[in-house]
Formats: C-alpha cells, sequence, structure tokens
C-alpha cells in the first residue's frame, strides 16, 4: 500500500495564492445558489482547498455564475453530474459592471490527504490504494472544479455530483458539499440556470 506520507509538498497555497493574485480563504464558508428551481446550500472546504476555494469565491464577488445555464447534465445509473460555469465554448463573461471580460486561466488540481498537513498540487492519484487517506470523496452533493489538463483545474467551470463516483476520487478538486437543498438540485434540466450565489458573513 503506497502512503501518503511520503509524499514531499514543494510548493503551498500560499504561492499559488499570491501567484493568481488570490485574497486566501483558509476557511470553511457556506454559500446560496438560487436557481430556476428553488434555492440550495453549500459548504466550501477553504480549510482543505483554499486555491480553489479561493478561486470560487473570487467568481462569485466578480458575479459571473450570476445567470449561466447548468449546460451539461449527465443521468447515468452508475454516474450523475451537472455541470456549470464559464462554458469553455464562450470563454468570456459579463462583470456587474456589464462589462465584457476573458475568463481566467487554469488553476492547479488540489488534493488533500488526512495524514498531511497541507493539500498536494498538480498531482492526480493513480494508485486506487491511496483514495483511502483523502480527506473528501465524491459522495452525493459534492461539488468539484472540472478538469482543464492532467493536472489542473478549470477555473470557471464546476459540476456537482447526485450520487457517489468513487472512480473520480483524487482526480478532481473536491471542494465543497451541498448540505440543504439537495433535492433541489435534482430537479435541475438544462433550461435552468443560476440567478445568483451569495456568500455568508
Amino acid at each position: 500500500m503506497v502512503q501518503a506520507c511520503s509524499y514531499k509538498n514543494k510548493i503551498d497555497s500560499n504561492y499559488y495564492c499570491q501567484k493568481l493574485k488570490f485574497n486566501c480563504i483558509q476557511s470553511n464558508k457556506v454559500v446560496y445558489f438560487k436557481t430556476t428551481k428553488g434555492d440550495f446550500e453549500v459548504k466550501l472546504f477553504g480549510k482543505d482547498n483554499p486555491v480553489t476555494v479561493s478561486n470560487f469565491i473570487e467568481n462569485i464577488e466578480n458575479n459571473i455564475y450570476v445567470n449561466q445555464k447548468f449546460y451539461k447534465i449527465i443521468n447515468f445509473p452508475e454516474i450523475s453530474f451537472i455541470q456549470v460555469g464559464v462554458n469553455p465554448k464562450n470563454k468570456f463573461y459579463i462583470d456587474e459592471n456589464q462589462t465584457l471580460k476573458k475568463a481566467s486561466p487554469s488553476i492547479p488540481l488540489e488534493i488533500k490527504f488526512k495524514e498531511e498537513i497541507k493539500p498536494r498540487y498538480n498531482y492526480q492519484i493513480k494508485n486506487p490504494n491511496e483514495t483511502e487517506n483523502l480527506v473528501n470523496t465524491f459522495d452525493s452533493g459534492s461539488i468539484a472544479m472540472v478538469k482543464s489538463g492532467k493536472n489542473k483545474s478549470s477555473s470557471t467551470e464546476f459540476f456537482f455530483v447526485t450520487s457517489k463516483i468513487p472512480e473520480l476520487d483524487g482526480r478532481y478538486s473536491i471542494f465543497g458539499k451541498i448540505i440543504k437543498g439537495l433535492e433541489v438540485l435534482e430537479k435541475i434540466n438544462k433550461e435552468d440556470y443560476i440567478k445568483a450565489v451569495q456568500i455568508s458573513n
């Protein structure tokens, strides 16, 4: 069995927050999604995924998710997920000042192991035995960033899963989970969109 503690973190979250010019969020926050199907609440894992959460919070503050459609919905017996964000086919978005802006570049893949203090960056699990040591795994209501390369995450696209998907564990940055309103998410289809996302104090 591969021991996660043998891995040495060379670069930490502060490095990436400075590089990407984020206000590094290292606490667990709650955000409220208002959609055309209803509302739900998501707890963000800032303690375990500070870079991914900081990026997501910045996107919310820039209002880039307002009026964005849930443009990809996969609903198979074994895999069920709902994707949303700034579609890669349209890399521009309208900000709060009604200005056309280009979406940011990708961010590093960020995953956290139980016995490690810092997250790992640009590291994707290859050995299935390592998934036992992950802090966060795909469960019903999990939220993760879409991949934009082997060890990179999209800075704007994310998805929710509505079932356990262990096959994806350790391959995506899981950075939160729905804590209220999962039934709303399960009703969403391609005609629905995000009306607003609000951050709790």
